[in-house]
């Protein structure tokens, strides 16, 4: 039976067992117990379902993947250390030295940074577009060396809105696998496979676990890529001599999740904990609730903002005349989520007094959790980037990045008002 969306955030991703656990529990141990030395061999193997290692699968992590799986539509996902963890172990399993990776500007400052100075270490290449530019200035970018075409649904801090269909048609015509972090949508607010994603990323510290109490990311596989035959992905159809001549692109399902497991997270082995995948499923119980009160607190804030003398400019695209607005309609209709990023009128000075005279709203380095937070990008998160890459990815320095909780948006909007009337 398909159950709806909310459904799936409560029950999807574990059935208990009767006279078991309601709830997944805990599974606080490195390894198993097997009596039997063939079944332990065909886990080695890759040819039987179980565990035998935490460093590559534990139960209560497994559980968290299938619940991430089926509430984006997935065929198996894999849960890491954290979202960072996450795109590099994406972005291992299929580039190697040589290869590139066609990224959108406009991303997370973090993910930024690995693109443009981490991976190149290693000989992967990573080249930028402005998500806005035309398709065929995009395209020139692409190679037959292309292996990953990298954005996100909601740009942080820029809060654009990805053209699905632009992106998508691009990927497909030269076959490159189209991976999409959908963190700040989570999706409650959009399914990247629906419109063309292959790979989808979440860093799940933050609206999947909701609370800021666990770190984690998840990886999810859409199950909707051909690999066979494909000359672009080499290694997915090349035997793998560590698991006995595996060729990934001949299984039938999870191509890239098995070759992700098998491979990165054996030896790179940054694996979300069974605390942290615990709290992350429970967090998920709420996600539908949490995403609709995140995204109306949200468009009411935004509006004030846009009427304050003392804000230079607001982004969400709940906003009628944000650039974005249409695309949101078309891709994000249930609601925009609850990122927003404004500035405020005057120097760095200001955003520093505006945010230090905050009471409610604390200043932290989070998003995307039940308490409303805000950040200066350009001097934390953003402050390894130079001036011309702030610029690049859309990040201002009088920018204030605003994280609206679900607490009653008269009290939100009481806050940002008094601390405006210091500045």
């Amino acid at each position: 039976m398909a159950y709806k969306l909310d459904t799936l955030c409560v029950q999807g991703g574990y059935r208990p067992q009767s006279g078991g656990e309601r709830i997944p529990p805990i599974s606080q141990s490195t390894t198993y117990y097997y009596a039997n030395t063939q079944e332990m061999a065909d886990l080695f193997d890759l040819k039987g379902d179980g565990y035998f290692y935490t460093r590559l699968a534990n139960p209560t992590v497994a559980a968290f993947e299938g619940k991430v799986a089926a509430l984006e539509g997935g065929v198996a996902a894999v849960g890491c250390a954290s979202g960072m963890s996450a795109t590099t172990l994406a972005a291992l399993t299929v580039c190697g030295a040589g290869d590139n990776i066609v990224s959108s500007s406009a991303i997370y400052g973090g993910t930024f940074n690995l693109f443009a100075v981490t991976l190149p270490k290693v000989g992967i290449e990573t080249r930028f577009f402005d998500p806005d530019a035309p398709a065929e200035e995009i395209e020139k970018l692409i190679d037959d060396k292309t292996k990953i075409i990298f954005t996100e649904t909601i740009a942080n801090p820029s809060i654009k809105v990805l053209d699905f269909g632009k992106i998508a048609a691009i990927a497909q015509k030269h076959g490159v696998l189209f991976a999409v972090d959908n963190t700040l949508a989570t999706p409650v607010l959009c399914r990247p496979f629906e419109h063309g994603a292959n790979l989808i990323i979440h860093s799940s510290s933050k609206y999947l676990d909701g609370h800021a109490a666990a770190l984690g990311g998840v990886i999810v596989d859409g199950g909707n890529f051909n690999y066979k035959g494909n000359s672009r992905y080499e290694s997915f159809n090349v035997p793998d001599e560590s698991y006995h001549g595996l060729v990934y692109a001949d299984l039938p399902a999870a191509q890239f999740a098995t070759k992700c497991r098998a491979q990165m997270i054996r030896d790179i082995g940054a694996i979300m904990s069974p605390q942290n995948a615990f709290l992350s499923w429970l967090g998920c119980d709420t996600l539908a609730l949490r995403m609709e009160r995140h995204s109306s607190n949200a468009k009411k804030v935004a509006a004030y903002l846009d009427a304050h003398p003392k804000i230079d400019w607001v982004w969400h695209a709940s906003l009628p005349a944000n650039k974005y607005h249409a695309l949101a309609e078309k891709y994000l209709p249930k609601g925009q989520g609850g990122m927003l990023s404004f500035g405020i009128k005057g120097d760095v000075a200001q955003a520093a007094k505006f945010m230090e005279a905050l009471r409610l709203i604390t200043q932290e380095t989070h998003v995307a959790d039940v308490r409303s937070c805000v950040l200066h990008p350009a001097s934390t998160t953003h402050r390894q980037l130079t001036k011309e890459e702030l610029e690049q990815a859309g990040v201002p320095e009088n920018l204030v990045r605003l994280s609206v909780g679900i607490e009653n948006p008269d009290d939100i909007i009481a806050d940002l008002d008094q601390a405006l009337a210091r500045i």
